[in-house]
């Protein structure tokens, strides 16, 4: 992750449930990038009918995002998914681990009762930092949808 962040799992605290980490504390005069909740649709406007599904295409709607803003995937420092009806749960952390490889952000899952529309079934809110470039001011662009 950098200087910009620093990771920790305290001592005094359970080790994390899931491939996450506990903290991430975020260094003065870093850059951030806070894109609005990524969906499970495509450019072409279709989506996944299975919530596995939609969740890839989430997480490649992000890797978009963070890619326009001159940053990657190990720069997330927080995500939040929220997934409506039952999900396999083995295979949301498979497409997560597919997703993050090594890098373990701070993580949050909520299971909630229905979706800003009825099609989806997933939306996935994230947080990244990175180190502020020395040579100037880095354009940062924002995200694909929003609460409807």
């Amino acid at each position: 992750m950098g200087e910009a962040v620093q990771a920790r799992n305290p001592s005094d605290v359970h080790a994390p449930v899931a491939a996450d980490t506990h903290q991430i504390e975020v260094a003065a005069g870093s850059r951030w990038l806070v894109p609005s909740g990524q969906i499970g649709m495509r450019v072409d406007g279709t989506q996944p009918a299975d919530a596995i599904g939609q969740i890839e295409v989430a997480l490649d709607n992000l890797r978009g995002n963070l890619a326009a803003a001159g940053m990657e995937v190990g720069g997330v420092v927080k995500l939040i998914g929220y997934l409506v009806g039952d999900v396999d749960a083995a295979r949301r952390r498979d497409a997560l681990a597919a997703f993050f490889g090594s890098h373990r952000p701070c993580m949050t899952l909520l299971h909630v009762a229905a979706p800003a529309t009825t099609a989806v079934r997933v939306e996935i809110d994230a947080w990244a930092a990175r180190e502020a470039p020395t040579d100037g001011p880095v354009a940062v662009s924002g995200g694909a949808s929003g609460w409807r």
